[in-house]
């Protein structure tokens, strides 16, 4: 039997979801509203046999108690059936499984809590601990704003695990918009900006902050909200990574296509409905999957040939270079939908009317002036070969702050990366991630 989402009490202007309080009318605009969403989940249940005939052709085929998984045509077999249930199959929520680093030359437990809870984010700790009892207690404490745009916060495991010997680290683990219950009201920029604020009021003074892609406005906007009221939990730092503060600076294919659309096409054509199956029935989004259809058509032929040589490998039998696709597709895969509101703001705010590098930038009301930040040391780092964030658009950041001194401004140009590379792998841990603590050290 089908569930209506409660009805809200109070102040329905505040729930953008419901535009009638009648039943009948109630469905008519979710049918009318969720077919986007519909038609995924039904070729999602279509898949469904094809998935398990694959699962089971790669266990059969891959048996060690079976000859012919000792074949060429077994091996063949085998990782067919896995290349297709790969490619059909649903990519749950990976968890962070950061369970030990090591501060100097001791390895040391990591507990992984749950500080602070919101309706569409909550607040991650990293403890670290010895025998139970907490270490690095005089670390900095570093706040890492995750990007809501489509990927869950464990994107940024490599970025979390290269900090965590040298800083208490937080993270912001955002919900997927389709598991909020309607009833706990929209989400938008404002709301983003309020989160920062009482995550660093929970944190306390003294904290340093750092941002990586789409954050980098909100951030900066609740810095600058935070400059201006005096508050004393202000952060010391703030560290922007390939984030779009001033997208008219080199502009890319992902910023081009936000231009040249009116808001009405994003409204019609890529905000959905949620289905009733999950518990943000009838919340309008931005669906997770189309997010990833558009980041893996600007690559498609290296997912293409990413997959075609998990193939090979597995043919081959080679274990590792195998593991390390499923690690990186298994995260890549799995993706998070947004509150429409959220992202209809930022389509409007951050790619069409470019408020906060002109100054016109409103949290509740008010006008969030840049000029206010004059304590708060920046540091802004860029991918050489980013192509969604094009080179200067972090580093506006560092422009627009015009009152604050320049011994408290850095830029950062890491070469030969692309987006992914300022906040993962070999060069980040090697180059980028010691110019961040170094720079954090220097404003404790």
């Amino acid at each position: 039997m089908l569930a209506f989402p409660p009805m809200p009490d109070d102040k329905p202007e505040k729930l953008a979801c419901y535009e009638t309080y009648n039943k009948e009318e109630f469905m008519l605009t979710y049918i009318e509203n969720s077919h986007l969403y519909n038609l995924h989940e039904m070729h999602s249940v279509g898949m469904t046999p094809i998935r398990m005939m694959a699962h089971a052709t790669k266990h059969m085929f891959s048996n060690p108690l079976s000859p012919i998984a000792y074949t060429e045509y077994g091996r063949n077999m085998a990782a067919a059936g896995e290349l297709v249930e790969r490619i059909t199959q649903k990519y749950p929520k990976p968890v962070f499984g950061l369970t030990h680093t090591k501060i100097g030359d001791k390895t040391v437990d990591v507990v992984d809590e749950v500080v602070m809870e919101f309706p569409f984010c909550q607040l991650r700790r990293f403890k670290r601990t010895v025998a139970g009892r907490e270490v690095g207690t005089k670390d900095t404490k570093l706040l890492i704003v995750a990007p809501m745009s489509g990927h869950h916060a464990t994107l940024l495991r490599g970025t979390v695990q290269a900090l965590l010997p040298h800083h208490d680290v937080y993270i912001t683990d955002w919900r997927d918009a389709r598991e909020v219950p309607s009833s706990d009201g929209i989400f938008d920029l404002n709301d983003y900006i309020d989160y920062l604020i009482e995550m660093l009021h929970f944190i306390g003074p003294d904290a340093h902050t750092m941002a990586v892609c789409q954050p980098s406005v909100p951030l900066y906007a609740a810095v600058a909200v935070m400059s201006q009221n005096k508050d004393k939990c202000t952060p010391r730092t703030m560290t922007l990574m390939g984030g779009p503060v001033d997208t008219r600076k080199a502009p890319t294919q992902v910023n081009r296509f936000a231009k040249e659309r009116s808001l009405n096409w994003f409204e019609s054509n890529v905000v959905t409905r949620v289905p009733f199956n999950y518990p943000g029935f009838m919340r309008r989004v931005y669906p997770g999957f189309l997010q990833l259809t558009g980041f893996m058509s600007m690559n498609m032929d290296r997912h293409i040939d990413a997959h075609i040589k998990l193939f090979q490998h597995l043919v081959e039998g080679d274990g590792e270079s195998a593991a390390a696709h499923r690690k990186f597709y298994n995260e890549y895969l799995s993706v998070a939908d947004l509150p429409a509101e959220f992202y209809l703001q930022t389509i409007v705010e951050v790619f069409k009317k470019h408020s906060l590098p002109k100054g016109e930038f409103v949290h509740r009301g008010d006008l969030v002036n840049p000029a206010s930040i004059r304590k708060t040391a920046i540091l802004a780092i860029e991918g050489e070969l980013d192509d969604i964030s094009g080179m200067g658009q972090t580093k506006a950041a560092l422009d627009i702050s015009s009152h604050l001194p320049k011994e408290l401004k850095k830029y950062h140009l890491q070469k030969n990366v692309g987006h992914y590379g300022i906040f993962n792998g070999r060069r980040y841990r090697e180059q980028v991630r010691p110019v961040i603590t170094d720079w954090i050290e220097q404003h404790r």
